[in-house]
């Protein structure tokens, strides 16, 4: 009897805990009850379903690339180095086989990795240079999971754009083209690619600034943007919340080695200029005016009179080239050309590179606070076409003469004789010598250091320590001295603020 209470009365208890927990679970469903969706969160709802229907649309479109190099004999006896085998000799055991060691191997294939999205449904792919370079081989994986090797493919390394084509048997997706020049600081664009290998993979981030030039490539004006890109991303496209493509994916700016919030992609509208040339002809053909540009500071803007936003400075013409042959000098800042208005050094390279070659075009520049206008003929730049001279190995020996001016903060003297030998300056060089400079003095502050070429003081040409000084003293030292300075092969403008 007492067994059969318990038993009723743990039943009881049994169903009482039952109907606690429901209870509790009745108050637990009523507390987790949401509130209707607010403005806010339809309006984010509406963002994530267009990141969704954008991805899903671009996807089969974009493409993963691998490369491969042939591969490479190393060692073998032509490669033996005899200060190392006598080295071997003399420390390894005895009857250690030198000729095992020195025998030749063959260094395996290496393989790299890219991004890429088809522009053409016959096959036709675009990606960056950089991404095909030393290729042997080059295969592409499409997003049905078909890997196809490539038939041919072209590139330009001048503006990092490169084009493959395949044959899948039948037509491919492709990404539509939008305008770069349209899109503005603060729109969204979604990154696709495959970094580190992992599979192509989205990413969400908005244009961070436009005409970026990061000193990554010869020709530059990138879109910035904090969309996640990292090693694989290379040659993916950038897209705006239509599909439509307006930027190759190309570098990061990293402290890590990975994503820091700061990538940079070239704009679609430079490319499809590119690409179309490489798609009719496996090369780009571009017109050029043969200088070296430099960016202009703003005390470089106030030396010369030139406002924000105008003006190419010319530091550097190259003998027989249309430039030199027009009559262009450095010091001359390149305001407008063929029509256009230049605003700085990438948009003229822009402007000329389109240009057709053969023609003659009006070029208008500052000079000495003056405009002058005069025709440049323009012709195809040299498939060899670099900044570096031409140098000779003779020299002078003659009295060096050295002056020293304590207003910048440097010491002078020429460029021929023992000094000029100490710096290997080549005899034909035309300048002055900076001899020493002031660690704490005007002429550190912007760079100048000993063995530089002082060419041009205002815009005076100099050749001797007393041309230099003879500058100087028709020069306003009070607002800085505008030097032309010469290292290496390069030239460069500076302003020197002399000690008051």
């Amino acid at each position: 009897m007492n067994l059969n209470q318990n038993s009723r009365f743990g039943l009881g208890a049994a169903v009482a805990g039952a109907c606690l927990i429901a209870a509790a679970m009745g108050v637990a469903q009523q507390q987790l009850k949401l509130p209707d969706a607010s403005p806010g969160v339809v309006q984010a709802e509406a963002i994530s379903g267009t990141f969704r229907d954008v991805a899903k649309a671009v996807l089969p479109a974009v493409v993963s690339i691998e490369t491969r190099t042939k591969s490479i004999a190393i060692g073998g006896p032509g490669g033996r180095n005899p200060l190392q085998e006598e080295f071997l000799k003399r420390y390894l055991p005895e009857g250690f086989d030198l000729n095992e060691q020195f025998q030749q191997r063959q260094m395996p294939q290496q393989r790299g990795s890219g991004s890429g999205f088809i522009i053409d449904g016959s096959g036709v792919i675009m990606t960056n240079a950089h991404v095909l370079m030393g290729a042997e081989r080059v295969i592409v994986k499409l997003d049905d999971g078909r890997e196809l090797d490539a038939l041919e493919w072209h590139a330009d390394p001048r503006s990092d754009v490169a084009i493959i084509r395949i044959d899948a048997g039948g037509p491919l997706p492709q990404i539509p083209f939008g305008d770069s020049d349209e899109m503005e600081i603060g729109d969204w664009v979604l990154a696709l690619g495959n970094p580190f290998d992992v599979g192509t993979t989205v990413t969400s981030g908005i244009i961070s600034a436009k005409g970026r030039n990061a000193g990554i490539n010869e020709r530059e004006s990138y879109l910035q943007t904090d969309a996640a890109i990292n090693p694989g991303n290379s040659g993916g496209p950038l897209v705006n919340l239509r599909g439509e493509v307006i930027g190759i994916n190309t570098a990061i700016s990293t402290r890590s080695g990975g994503y820091d919030g700061v990538g940079f992609a070239i704009p679609v509208d430079n490319a499809r200029w590119v690409a179309d040339q490489l798609m009719a002809t496996g090369s780009v053909k571009r017109a050029y005016l043969g200088v070296q540009l430099q960016g202009m500071t703003p005390q470089l803007r106030q030396q010369f009179g030139v406002p924000n936003g105008h003006g190419a400075l010319v530091n550097h013409v190259y003998d027989g080239s249309p430039a030199g042959d027009a009559g262009l000098q450095p010091g001359d800042v390149i305001v407008g050309f063929a029509g256009h208005d230049v605003q700085h050094s990438t948009h003229l390279q822009g402007i000329v590179e389109r240009l057709d070659v053969g023609k003659s075009y009006p070029m208008t520049v500052l000079r000495d606070g003056k405009q002058v206008t005069f025709d440049v003929n323009l012709r195809e730049m040299p498939g060899d076409f670099t900044p570096a001279l031409q140098r000779s190995n003779g020299s002078k020996s003659t009295p060096q003469h050295e002056e020293n001016f304590n207003q910048l903060g440097l010491s002078i003297g020429s460029t021929q004789g023992e000094e000029a030998k100490k710096f290997e300056i080549p005899a034909e060089v035309s300048g002055v010598l900076v001899t020493s400079v002031d660690p704490n003095g005007p002429a550190a502050q912007v760079g100048v250091r000993p063995g530089d070429i002082v060419e041009r003081v205002g815009n005076q040409k100099v050749a001797t320590p007393e041309e230099f000084q003879a500058a100087l003293d028709k020069s306003p030292v009070k607002d800085g001295v505008v030097m032309l300075v010469r290292r290496g092969d390069s030239t460069h403008f500076v302003v020197v603020e002399a000690v008051k």
